[in-house]
């Protein structure tokens, strides 16, 4: 039986809310149970659904978060530069907080870039477990119910902005989210999208110069 950290994330491609990692620790003999839970990528499912089957797996199995809420987001981006290495930091912590607390035999991560970008994380934060990064790893259930948990947390902390600027912040990049940012520009001023989007999607300029195009 082999016990394996699942790992992934929710809202990098989202101008309003946080960036989540989460991972999950799974035995390769509960994949049973993840079917019959309905795990699977976590895009494939509802979002009311999503969050049921979060709590079910979150009250069984030993899981991570890292949630970088906007306003962080924002700090750490700009310091870096780079989407792909601030990943790689947010996997290389939940990984390295699972397999330091429990056993796990491998972690799997769905692959978002070059390898040693969680492998060089790992090896500073001084977590020699085995690492393997899958394009599509949605496909291997310890990855998709990571994916499922990392993305509850996305929800909750969009309940939480939306309540914040008084209207719904929807999910997305698209025209709506422009729009819903014009609205927030034109009550608040700017200054409100520093806690409640990511500021270097190309969205955040359409918010503020909205005949820009």
């Amino acid at each position: 039986m082999n016990r394996i950290i699942g790992v992934d994330e929710s809202g990098k491609g989202d101008f309003f809310g946080p960036l989540v990692v989460g991972g999950i620790l799974i035995p390769d003999d509960d994949i049973p149970v993840l079917k019959e839970l309905g795990v699977k990528d976590s895009k494939a499912l509802s979002d009311n659904r999503a969050l049921e089957v979060d709590s079910v797996l979150r009250s069984r199995y030993p899981h991570a978060l890292a949630v970088l809420l906007p306003q962080d987001y924002n700090a750490e981006y700009a310091a870096i530069r780079n989407l792909n290495i601030l990943l790689g930091r947010l996997h290389a912590a939940v990984v390295s907080e699972l397999a330091g607390q429990h056993h796990a035999d491998l972690a799997i991560s769905d692959q978002f870039g070059k390898p040693e970008l969680i492998d060089r994380e790992l090896h500073r934060r001084g977590c020699r477990i085995e690492m393997k990064q899958i394009v599509r790893g949605e496909s291997i259930p310890q990855v998709a119910a990571g994916s499922i948990i990392a993305r509850a947390r996305f929800l909750r902390e969009m309940s939480v902005l939306s309540e914040r600027a008084g209207m719904t912040l929807p999910k997305g990049a698209g025209s709506m989210v422009d729009e819903v940012g014009r609205q927030l520009v034109a009550r608040f001023g700017a200054a409100i999208l520093d806690g409640l989007a990511k500021k270097h999607f190309r969205n955040y300029a359409r918010s503020l110069k909205p005949t820009l195009l």
